[in-house]
Parts: C-alpha cells; sequence; structure tokens
C-alpha cells in the first residue's frame, strides 16, 4: 500500500536539481527540499518551498521523496546514519533517485529501502537545463512497476517523456547507454569542428552548417552554439567523464567492448588540462583538439 501524495520532498538542489524542484513547485506540489547549502535554495524557499535541516526530516516529511546529487558517495552519505533518508522513510513512501550513480549501489540502495517498507526507484533524466526549461527533459524509471505508476502523474510534472524500463537498477543502466553515446558524439563533433578549423575553415560557418546538417540532434542543438558564444556551461568535464567511468567499469565486468568509449574518455582527460576545464565539456574538448592540432 503506497501513501497518498501530499507532500514531496526534493534533496540536492545544484542547478538542475533546483531547476527539477521549480517545476514541481509550478506543477502545484506542495514541496520541501534539503540542501548541504541552504543559500542555494533561497530562490525555492521564496517561491514556497519548505525545508528540513537533515535528510532524515525531510524524509519523514513526505509521501515521495527525490534525490538528485553528484555521484554514489554522495547518495550514500546522506543514506544512511542517525540523520540520513533510510532512518526517516515512511512505510508506503517512494523514494526516486534522480542521481546517476553506479548500478549496483543503486540497486543495494533499493534493496536496503524496501527492508523499510518505502519503495525505491531509480529515475534518471536525460536532459540539460535547457532541456528542462523547455519543459522537454526525459525521465527513465527502474524498480516495481506498481511504485511507478503511483508516481507516474509526479514524474511527469518533471518532463512529459516518461519511460518505464524494468526492474531496480536498469534504468540507470539504460542512462548509462545514453550517456555513453551522448559524450561520444559531442567529443566527435568538436574533433570534426577542429580538424575544419585546421584546414582554414572559419568556426563560426563550420557550426552552422553542423546545425543544418543530418548529425543535428537535440544534444547538438544546445551544445554546439557553445563552440562560438559564451554561454551556460551544462556539465563541465569531470561530471561527465563519471558516466564513461560507469560506462567502462560495467563492460569491464560484462566483457563487453566499448572501444568509443575508452577514445572519448582518453580526450575528457586530456581536456582536465585545458584552461577551459571548467567550461561545458565541448569546450574543454575542442580546447584540447586544437592544441593538439597546433591551433593553439
Amino acid at each position: 500500500m503506497f501513501r497518498e501524495i501530499e507532500r514531496i520532498g526534493f534533496a540536492g538542489l545544484g542547478a538542475m536539481g533546483a531547476g527539477i524542484a521549480g517545476r514541481l513547485l509550478d506543477s502545484g506540489h506542495e514541496l520541501s527540499g534539503w540542501n548541504r547549502t541552504r543559500e542555494k535554495a533561497q530562490p525555492l524557499l521564496d517561491a514556497g518551498m519548505g525545508w528540513a535541516d537533515t535528510p532524515r526530516e525531510l524524509a519523514a516529511s513526505v509521501d515521495v521523496l527525490f534525490t538528485m546529487l553528484t555521484n554514489t558517495a554522495a547518495i550514500e552519505a546522506i543514506a544512511g546514519g542517525d540523520d540520513g533518508v533510510l532512518s526517516g522513510l515512511r512505510e508506503g513512501a517512494v523514494w526516486a533517485d534522480i542521481s546517476t550513480i553506479a548500478p549496483d549501489a543503486s540497486v543495494e540502495l533499493a534493496e536496503r529501502v524496501h527492508a523499510t517498507g518505502a519503495s525505491f526507484l531509480d529515475c534518471p533524466v536525460s536532459g540539460s537545463p535547457a532541456t528542462l526549461a523547455a519543459g522537454q527533459m526525459s525521465v527513465m524509471a527502474g524498480g516495481r512497476r506498481e511504485a511507478f505508476e503511483h508516481i507516474e502523474e509526479v514524474l511527469r510534472a518533471i518532463g512529459p517523456k516518461v519511460t518505464y524500463i524494468g526492474p531496480n537498477g536498469q534504468a540507470i543502466l539504460t542512462k548509462v547507454a545514453i550517456n555513453l553515446a551522448l559524450v561520444v558524439s559531442v567529443t566527435a563533433l568538436a574533433e570534426g569542428v577542429a580538424l575544419a578549423e585546421k584546414a582554414g575553415v572559419d568556426r563560426i560557418a563550420v557550426v552552422d552548417a553542423v546545425l543544418k546538417s543530418v548529425i543535428a540532434s537535440p544534444v547538438i542543438d544546445y551544445r554546439a552554439p557553445l563552440l562560438v558564444e559564451d554561454v551556460d556551461v551544462f556539465a563541465d568535464v569531470e561530471l561527465q567523464q563519471k558516466d564513461l567511468v560507469l560506462a567502462q567499469d560495467l563492460a569491464r565486468r560484462l566483457g563487453v567492448a566499448v572501444p568509443t568509449c575508452a577514445a572519448a574518455s582518453e580526450m575528457l582527460n586530456a581536456a582536465r588540462s585545458s584552461d577551459l576545464s571548467d567550461r561545458d565539456f565541448i569546450v574543454s574538448v575542442h580546447e584540447a583538439y586544437q592544441r593538439m592540432g597546433g591551433l593553439r
């Protein structure tokens, strides 16, 4: 039996998390939040979001809990302990983790959550703050189907493209596969642009042609302009490489070849030394190609 959804919680109010929490508020849901740094949540607090002082307090006060944190260690840090989520979850509640973490760790956490009488869904999202603002975020869900169906309407407040994948862990596995392809395609774009530049073609013209070509796609559409404009950072090298490491670890365990993933990861290693490493990863990878090609 699930709890009637009256109050929703959200832990992890970084750029993407705050945007998703904002959509939940805008859709009329009663929302409470928690973040390590309260100041980052101030705009949401001003908009009517409630506040909890600890993850446990947040979990104990809501019927559905969303978490969106940087990595596996961050999720595990708020899960356990006297002030952790697991100490506060109520029977019949649903914890939906939007983070992209190690699949095995997500499945293990699901087992711990189910032991409390609550349910756990891995619910990674695909998109960027721009995608979210445009109302085009996609959401994947792994876990008990009945838990997914219970909160499906809430998930659709985040984005209209919602897909139930299968048992716990399978949505995370799908997200890892998607992000592998994302990083490879964006890295290949940076490589192609640098090649054309080396041949004397104007970068602005190349990017314009790319956006009108058959390789244009949602991710290319919002990332290619970063090569010619000083616009928002969607994900820096460190954050994006995390997903490639997850893919490579999974491939080693499964005995699957992922050569383009390995090549893209090496380029992200090179991009770490870029003067632009704090920018979106397409910018720092492109700069690394320029250095290797003698354009810098």
